[in-house]
C-alpha cells in the first residue's frame, strides 16, 4: 500500500530528516568552499547581496504595506 500525500502546506518527512538535509547541505557548501578557493568570494558576495536585498525589501514593505485594493485577484485558484 502507498502512503497518502501530505496535506496542502505541510512538508513530508520527519523533522529529523529535514534537519539532516540542512546539515548535509551546509556540509557540502563548506567542503566546496574549502577545496575550491574561488567559491569563497562568490559565496561571500552572494550572501552579502542577499542580505542587502532582503533588508531593502523589509524596509520597502514596512513603509509601503500592501493594501487589499493593491491585490487584484485574492483567490486565483478559487479554492474553497
Amino acid at each position: 500500500m502507498g502512503s497518502s500525500p501530505a496535506p496542502l502546506g505541510e512538508t513530508p518527512g520527519t523533522p529529523a530528516k529535514r534537519w539532516l538535509g540542512l546539515v548535509v547541505a551546509a556540509a557540502v557548501v563548506i567542503l566546496i568552499m574549502v577545496y575550491v578557493p574561488a567559491t569563497r568570494w562568490f559565496f561571500l558576495i552572494s550572501v552579502l547581496l542577499g542580505i542587502v536585498i532582503a533588508g531593502g525589501l523589509q524596509l520597502w514593505h514596512k513603509y509601503r504595506p500592501l493594501k487589499d485594493e493593491d491585490v487584484e485577484d485574492k483567490r486565483p485558484l478559487k479554492l474553497s
